[in-house]
């Protein structure tokens, strides 16, 4: 990989990473690309809400209880007719359905990943 395309620390420790658990999940029927409308708990973060293209491989009432990670402190996003306040991270694969990153142990709600 070339040096022009590596992180410094001081990147990484921009990009704000956390632990929330999916509260809500409904079919964003607005969306262009099909999508979920989120609601995550951050713990002390708040209650945040996102979009998220993750309809191949799950179900709203599959979501509920989920805990994810995720960036949030991105500025807010319009997408289509919702606010998107942070941006759930997930692998991305051939066919471009996504796999969620969630932790393997129940973790507290809003702990930062570095």
């Amino acid at each position: 990989m070339s040096s022009e395309h590596n992180l410094t620390w001081s990147d990484f420790q921009k990009v704000d990473i956390r632990i929330g658990t999916i509260l809500s999940a409904q079919v964003f029927k607005e969306a262009h690309n099909p999508a979920y409308q989120l609601t995550v708990d951050f713990g002390s973060l708040g209650i945040l809400k996102t979009s998220a293209q993750i309809t191949v491989l799950y179900q709203p009432e599959d979501l509920i209880g989920i805990q994810v990670t995720a960036v949030v402190n991105f500025p807010p996003k319009q997408i289509a007719t919702m606010m998107s306040e942070c941006l759930i991270l997930g692998a991305v694969g051939e066919n471009k359905e996504v796999t969620l990153i969630s932790p393997n142990k129940l973790t507290k709600n809003g702990l930062k990943i570095g």
